[in-house]
């Protein structure tokens, strides 16, 4: 009788631990966990980091503001932050919020603003305001981005003086060597035009090289620079981290990748899996923002 009471305390124990619910796993780039306490103290050492995210992701810019908030302490306040969903002729509103001068509608009616901002990225923008940090408008105005897509890289000449000051320094290089071009090529198909594929290319080309020179001229010797991007513009430290390598070698910098796995226990996923510094796995039936 007692080894029947054993055996089925035994079961409930496992049928409870199998309920073991995870949110989150962190790696590093050799696959072993790694706990967010370690995560921060190691970050903390970057000059840039990468946070990639899944747009839709909430749990993705839940870790995006506590890993921010515990940089912020980690480093006595000396973090800047930056972001692809703020456009560089944006930053003038951006700084006005961030200084009171606008409320939050009036930001919402001046700033082109992701239709996610409020539950995505508004908590970044208000902790940065709240702390009185620098927050940086870093993206290409996208009517430009969508002029290269059409017309060229060449076009981008024909702009003023002035606009020309919201996209990166031209000429702007274009390189299938750079991580993640290549797979744009194909995703094209072999009967698209030539043309048309380098156009699409360079559009997406426009926006890294934008972000990589907002990046390059606002960072702060002692200070880390947190710049939020989907995770296609630094996977495989290709995108935004190209461009940034290419100016300034000598930067300290970390990516945080993002991996949605249908595994309950979040293991490192055997397939289409290329680690960089740091890898974050969700569950892909993780609450979507949209």
């Amino acid at each position: 009788m007692k080894n029947i009471f054993v055996s089925i305390l035994l079961i409930m124990f496992c049928a409870l631990n199998a309920q073991n619910f995870r949110a989150y796993r962190f790696y590093d780039k050799e696959g072993k966990e790694i706990e967010t306490e370690r995560l921060v103290k190691e970050l903390a050492s970057y000059d840039v980091i990468f946070f990639g995210e899944n747009h839709n992701s909430s749990i993705n810019h839940w870790l995006q503001l506590k890993v921010t908030e515990a940089l912020y302490q980690k480093k006595n306040g000396q973090i800047i932050l930056g972001a692809e969903m703020f456009e560089r002729d944006n930053q003038a509103q951006l700084n006005d919020y961030l200084n009171g001068k606008f409320d939050a509608k009036t930001l919402k009616d001046s700033a082109r603003l992701w239709n996610n901002y409020a539950t995505d990225y508004k908590p970044l923008v208000d902790f940065a305001k709240e702390k009185k940090l620098g927050f940086i408008a870093t993206n290409i105005p996208r009517r430009y981005a969508s002029q290269t897509a059409k017309e060229g890289l060449e076009s981008l000449n024909r702009l003023s003086a002035k606009e020309k000051t919201y996209i990166a320094q031209l000429p702007i290089k274009v390189s299938l060597d750079t991580p993640g071009y290549p797979e744009m090529k194909k995703m094209m198909g072999d009967h698209a035009e030539g043309t048309k594929v380098m156009n699409f290319i360079s559009a997406q080309a426009t926006k890294d090289a934008t972000m990589a020179e907002s990046i390059l001229k606002n960072i702060q010797p002692g200070k880390t620079f947190i710049h939020y991007n989907g995770n296609y513009h630094s996977k495989e430290f290709g995108g935004t981290y190209w461009y940034v390598k290419q100016k300034n070698p000598n930067l300290k910098m970390a990516v945080i990748s993002v991996f949605e796995s249908d595994d309950p226990e979040l293991k490192v996923p055997g397939k289409d899996y290329i680690p960089t510094d740091f890898n974050l796995i969700i569950p892909a039936d993780m609450t979507k923002t949209f």
